[in-house]
């Protein structure tokens, strides 16, 4: 009996520029497991075409006139939990990062990137990691978390940590630091699919959607502080 081939991940593009989208559209056109259900130019279309088409991921610009990405980002993962939103960013543009961060984004790509890598990217997203850029993530996470100004972690009380177990808070601690799976089960002696589980329970109990928002819960509480 043959074996239906896996559904393609549904993407909306969400770029104030034609040509990115055009240029992410015809890529994906080539490809097996990405298919382009939208684009929109605006963070306002964006939003109603998040909810009239239900994409996997939304490729989002950080940057718009009106509405921008964070505001966008923000109301698209509030409405639609299972929808997740890479944000398109540059280097000179990290003051916004955190707050993308706390809008829901589950990663980040930089446009300069090669447009092959911002499809990887799309892969990641859509498969419940979490993606900042890569080769950067953790420089970027604790930069972003230790930015001054009133979202900054560290200019409110940390949050109490309930409702995990000891175990869950050491593997909370070691996500908050970076730590992959793997890395994580080296550093407590547990087998990869044992941190994993851990991992999971985590997603469940805190309420997160990706490993991202787990790192921010992690500074919230307290567990891990930013670099000085």
């Amino acid at each position: 009996m043959s074996v239906a081939p896996p559904r393609a991940i549904r993407v909306l593009l969400v770029d104030d520029q034609p040509l990115v989208r055009s240029g992410l559209r015809v890529l994906m056109a080539d490809t097996a497991d990405l298919e382009v259900v939208g684009e929109a130019g605006t963070g306002t279309d964006g939003v109603r075409l998040a909810a009239e088409l239900c994409p996997d991921v939304v490729v989002m610009d950080i940057r718009m006139p009106g509405m921008d990405g964070i505001e966008a980002t923000g109301l698209i993962t509030a409405a639609a939990q299972d929808v997740k939103v890479l944000v398109l960013t540059t280097f000179d543009e990290d003051d916004h990062v955190y707050g993308a961060l706390r809008a829901g984004a589950s990663g980040f790509a930089v446009k300069d990137m090669a447009v092959e890598d911002i499809l990887a990217a799309i892969r990641v997203i859509a498969a419940g990691d979490a993606l900042i850029a890569p080769g950067v993530t953790r420089r970027l996470i604790a930069d972003f978390v230790r930015a001054p100004g009133p979202t900054a972690p560290e200019a409110r009380a940390p949050r109490p940590v309930v409702g995990i177990t000891e175990r869950e808070r050491e593997v909370l601690t070691l996500v908050g630091r970076g730590r992959s799976n793997g890395e994580i089960a080296e550093e407590l002696f547990i087998s990869a699919a044992t941190a994993k589980s851990h991992v999971s329970r985590l997603f469940t109990k805190l309420g997160a959607r990706d490993r991202v928002q787990l790192v921010i819960m992690a500074y919230e509480m307290g567990l891990v502080s930013p670099p000085r």
